[in-house]
């Protein structure tokens, strides 16, 4: 690996080197290489087995601050050289852009830490695929009611990202990611169900067991069977951590710099702003080690630190690349390529006692559809999940559409559950809101 580091961050250097040889004002080359396997089984037989080894060199150079951009699959020596000149070629055709080119030095990270990201499998494809079979097979004899499978997955991959720039930054690093699941299918009289389960972490031996994935997935798929249509009313809804980390995504669409320098935001101009409840914070822990968005630099060499987004309820900052905040006139918050390891804050309730807060009311596990408009915050959405009566599951439900506004829907959040999802990068717990639209029958 660190022989493969190295030639790499030889390759970054030489297209900066001929970069500056052809006389351009700033440039900068992002390079990822990522190698590893899938393994897919169903119905106790091998479905698939892919190799990947795919890779690939970005370079954009700007000259009066016009930019090019140019990539290549190939690290030769002349094919790196091909690609600047067509990256030069390329900044001749476009028009200037006062608000282009690099982070400022002061903005880059100077000595990026060793977040303990790569943790390469020594599993065989062999012994990923027993891993596979063993979870599809203890799923499907969990219960005569689960007909059917989608099939287990065993994903393994390791990656180097190097990126260099005319500043003198030139820094890699090693990550590695893998990932269980199954999908399956049960049966009960006529009606049929689809659900599933998964493990991911940097670390194999961080997964969580074939036995929990298949017990997971078992329960998920069965539980669902029996769901019914409701009437449609107004009631208080809560979202299961998987479902709350959307809404939680929709929050940083919002304040992403480039939704707000094309003032395409419900958050426009809400910097020290209250926009949840005053007993809520969110951080950021970028250098969390071995976090599944752990980075020691963005996506532009830029530092990346430990920050409230919320505080007391209180917008604290916007998410801002090199380009964002300089049309914003702010300053960069290392944001280049998304966000690292949201924790949400939680109360002292597990989801029963959620329930019993909310008495009678929706719980969504599950979101379809795309009805989000981060304009006007307006929100509508397929749903499926449980009605909870008196504080108690009292079935499935399924074919409705959950509507109201995000800005209400954050300000009315009335608790949040300590059932945090250790997979997610965006780690939250259930959260209860005081009152949807719900649009059934």
């Amino acid at each position: 690996m660190i022989e493969q580091k190295k030639q790499l961050q030889d390759a970054v250097n030489e297209a900066l080197i001929i970069a500056k040889q052809l006389g351009v004002d700033q440039a900068e080359v992002a390079l990822g290489k990522t190698s590893g396997i899938s393994v897919n089984t169903r119905l106790g037989e091998v479905e698939n087995i892919e190799f990947n080894n795919d890779g690939g060199m970005g370079i954009s150079v700007y000259i009066n601050q016009c930019k090019g951009s140019a990539s290549t699959a190939d690290l030769s020596s002349r094919a790196i050289q091909s690609t600047v000149k067509a990256a030069v070629d390329i900044a001749k055709y476009t028009s200037k852009d006062i608000y282009s080119g690099l982070l400022d030095l002061s903005s880059l990270e100077t000595e990026p830490a060793d977040l303990d990201l790569y943790h390469p499998s020594q599993h065989s494809t062999e012994q990923l695929l027993a891993i596979a079979k063993a979870c599809e097979d203890i799923a499907l004899s969990s219960d005569k009611r689960i007909v059917n499978s989608d099939g287990a997955e065993m994903n393994s991959h390791s990656s180097i990202s190097v990126y260099g720039n005319t500043h003198g930054f030139l820094h890699s690093y090693a990550s590695s990611r893998h990932s269980l699941s199954c999908v399956l299918i049960a049966q009960q009289g006529d009606e049929m169900q689809r659900d599933y389960s998964y493990s991911s972490a940097r670390d194999m031996a961080d997964l969580f067991t074939p036995q929990w994935v298949a017990d997971d997935a078992a329960k998920r798929t069965l539980d669902r069977l029996g769901a019914r249509k409701i009437k449609t009313q107004q009631s208080s809804v809560i979202f299961s951590p998987e479902a709350a980390s959307s809404l939680f995504g929709h929050l940083v669409g919002a304040i992403s710099g480039t939704s707000l320098y094309k003032k395409s935001s419900f958050l426009l101009d809400s910097l020290d702003t209250q926009i949840f409840p005053e007993w809520m914070t969110i951080s950021e822990k970028p250098q969390l080690r071995k976090g599944i968005a752990s980075v020691p630099f963005d996506q532009e060499g830029g530092k990346t630190v430990d920050r409230n987004i919320i505080e007391n309820g209180v917008l604290q900052t916007y998410l801002l690349t090199g380009y964002a905040a300089r049309k914003l006139k702010m300053q960069s918050t290392g944001h280049a390529g998304g966000i690292h390891n949201w924790f949400i804050s939680t109360g002292c309730l597990d989801l029963p006692g959620l329930f019993k807060e909310m008495g009678t009311g929706l719980f969504v596990t599950e979101l379809m559809g795309q009805g989000v408009n981060l304009v006007t915050g307006d929100y509508s959405r397929g749903a499926s999940g449980f009605w909870i009566e008196n504080g108690m599951i009292a079935y499935p439900v399924h074919e409705i559409t959950i509507a109201g506004n995000l800005q209400e829907m954050f300000l009315n959040i009335v608790a949040v559950a300590n059932d945090i999802d250790p997979r997610s990068s965006l780690k939250t717990g259930s959260i209860l809101i005081e009152k949807m639209k719900i649009a059934g029958q």
